[in-house]
């Protein structure tokens, strides 16, 4: 069975920070994009960040360029988003989504190219 689990969302106070991770079972991580991406209430789903299986192989939205940094452990199948300085904007579900490598050259920030998802883990900024 193709799986994704996200976990480590939470309630966090503006300018914290939380780490967030994906684990897949079921296929080999190594020979997948994973993707991270989030959804606000009332809102559209909108990519947050990517990473490919060669090193540098990484994107980010701008929005979160600096405050976010995504990286993979492929003998644990697991893929970490840590999230720092966090702002009321980013209160979402954020949610993980793979991708075989062979269909991009470059990790792809848009849900549309991605058709394995996890479930999603709320991460809530609020003083």
């Amino acid at each position: 069975q193709l799986q994704l689990v996200e976990s480590g969302g939470g309630l966090v106070q503006p300018g914290g920070s939380l780490r967030l991770s994906c684990e897949v079972s079921g296929f080999p991580l190594k020979d997948y994009f994973i993707g991270w991406f989030r959804q606000a209430p009332g809102k559209g789903r909108e990519g947050v960040s990517c990473i490919g299986n060669s090193v540098g192989t990484s994107n980010y939205a701008d929005s979160v360029k600096g405050r976010f940094t995504i990286s993979r452990d492929n003998a644990k199948s697991t893929v970490y988003l840590y999230v720092n300085n966090l702002k009321p904007g980013d209160t979402a579900v954020y949610y993980c989504a793979a991708a075989p490598l062979v269909y991009f050259i470059d990790c792809p920030l848009s849900p549309r190219d991605y058709d394995l998802w996890g479930q999603g883990t709320q991460v809530t900024v609020s003083s």
